[in-house]
C-alpha cells in the first residue's frame, strides 16, 4: 500500500463487544483517521489461537479512510486495541461514487493540516 497515495480504502478491524468498537471508533474519527465507520455489532468468529481452535463473538468495524492514512490508522489502533494480535486489513477501493471517494479523502485530512494535499 503507497502511503503517498490518496487511493479509498476499507480497513477491517475485528474489537470483543460493542463498547470497545465504539471507543476506536470515536478516537479514529477524531484525530480524521478515517471519514468514517460502521460497526456490525455481532458476528462469529472462528480461529487458531495458541494452538487452539477458538471460537468468539465480536464485532466488525469497517473504517474508510485512504492510503496515505492507513498506517497512522494502523498505528492507533494496535496501540489501543485491547487484542494481543488485533485484526487490522485494509483492501482497496476499486470504484464507487466519485462524490463519495472524495468526501473520504477531504474528511481524512488532519485538522492541523487543512492544505495537506491529498
Amino acid at each position: 500500500m503507497n502511503p503517498d497515495s490518496p487511493e479509498p480504502v476499507v480497513v477491517f478491524v475485528s474489537a470483543p463487544d460493542p463498547e470497545t468498537a465504539r471507543s476506536l471508533v470515536r478516537s479514529s474519527l477524531g484525530t480524521r483517521l478515517a471519514a468514517c465507520a460502521n460497526i456490525l455489532p455481532k458476528m462469529e468468529s472462528h480461529y487458531w489461537w495458541e494452538g487452539k481452535l477458538e471460537q468468539a463473538t465480536e464485532c466488525l468495524i469497517l473504517f474508510k479512510t485512504t492510503a496515505h492514512r492507513f498506517d497512522d490508522l494502523q498505528a492507533h489502533l494496535l496501540k489501543q486495541h485491547p487484542y494481543d494480535v488485533p485484526e487490522v486489513i485494509a483492501l482497496p477501493i476499486t470504484s464507487g461514487s466519485d462524490a463519495y471517494l472524495g468526501w473520504i479523502a477531504s474528511e481524512t485530512i488532519p485538522a492541523s493540516n487543512p492544505s495537506m494535499n491529498h
